[in-house]
């Protein structure tokens, strides 16, 4: 018999929620793991091939700076998925975030974040843009405290983050890393 989950209790519901589960093992003992829940999550990165630039945001992270992080956090565009379907979600993410309108998305993975601890599954995105695709203001939603910075990062000094471990989120790592697997072409100096 393989695992399951044998009840639940429910500890706090805010944000997120956060649950104490009873686990019934193959052997019949019982354990107990704690579980964050607050489900599906979007990310994308969005980058201009021509420019061969990338945009992404900083905003103020608690639980970074409780563990001795900076207060401020370099990543993609990320957020919740509410109702729609992850590529609008993704769309409207960025939209809010880096007042980029963006197309086409390529679909990269749907990947558990932290496995051992939340339910979060997050789809994770890139998309192309232009220049004139910059429509809004961005700085994401005054009604949730959100203020994003948006930073466009030449795709070679993005790369070169990544490889010094300057780069410490982990989507926009995956996401760079997909990139340039895809694209390597978008990474050599522009000649």
């Amino acid at each position: 018999m393989a695992p399951r989950i044998g009840g639940v209790r429910l500890v706090h519901e805010g944000w997120a929620r956060y649950l104490v589960a009873e686990v019934l093992q193959e052997d019949g003992t019982r354990i107990t793991r704690e579980i964050e829940d607050h489900g599906r999550a979007v990310a994308v990165l969005p980058y201009d091939p021509d420019r061969r630039v990338a945009t992404l945001v900083s905003q103020f992270r608690a639980p970074v700076l409780y563990a001795n992080g900076p207060s401020s956090h370099l990543e993609v565009p990320a957020g919740l998925l509410d109702e729609g379907l992850p590529e609008d979600e993704a769309r409207r993410e960025a939209m809010e975030e880096t007042g980029l309108r963006l197309g086409e998305l390529e679909f990269v993975s749907s990947a558990w974040s932290m496995p051992g601890i939340s339910t979060e599954r997050m789809d994770l995105f890139l998309a192309a843009y232009r220049e004139a695709d910059r429509t809004g203001a961005g700085g994401g939603l005054a009604s949730e405290s959100e203020a994003v910075a948006v930073h466009e990062i030449p795709l070679p000094e993005l790369a070169a983050m990544g490889r010094r471990g300057a780069l410490t989120d982990m989507k926009s790592l995956v996401l760079l890393f997909a990139l340039q697997l895809r694209r390597p072409d978008l990474f050599t100096e522009a000649g």
